[in-house]
């Protein structure tokens, strides 16, 4: 299955691994390991992670407060926030509109 990110979610992807590389390049590379391997876990089976509102789904990021907020249409995956969990829960949502 295909995928892509809404490009503020890129952004978000983006600053989140240049925040870790400066606190420690181990920690931004085991951060990237996490992310991706999110991706990959949705791309097998995207159903299988908690619908949070309509059909918008989150994938919540292992080793870090991030959640991957996403959507499936019948052959691809779009990523709307690669979310720290502890910002404002519903800023991604403009992005749908």
């Amino acid at each position: 299955m295909n995928y892509g990110f809404h490009p503020e979610a890129r952004e978000e992807y983006i600053g989140a691994i240049r925040y870790y590389q400066q606190v420690d390049p181990r920690l931004a590379a085991g951060f990237v390991q996490e992310v991706e391997h999110a991706i990959a876990a949705i791309r097998r089976n995207p159903a299988a992670w908690r619908v949070v509102e309509n059909d918008v789904q989150r994938y919540l990021v292992h080793r870090f407060p991030f959640g991957i907020y996403y959507t499936v249409s019948a052959d691809s995956v779009t990523i709307w926030a690669v979310m720290h969990l502890s910002r404002e829960p519903n800023y991604w949502r403009t992005r749908r509109e």
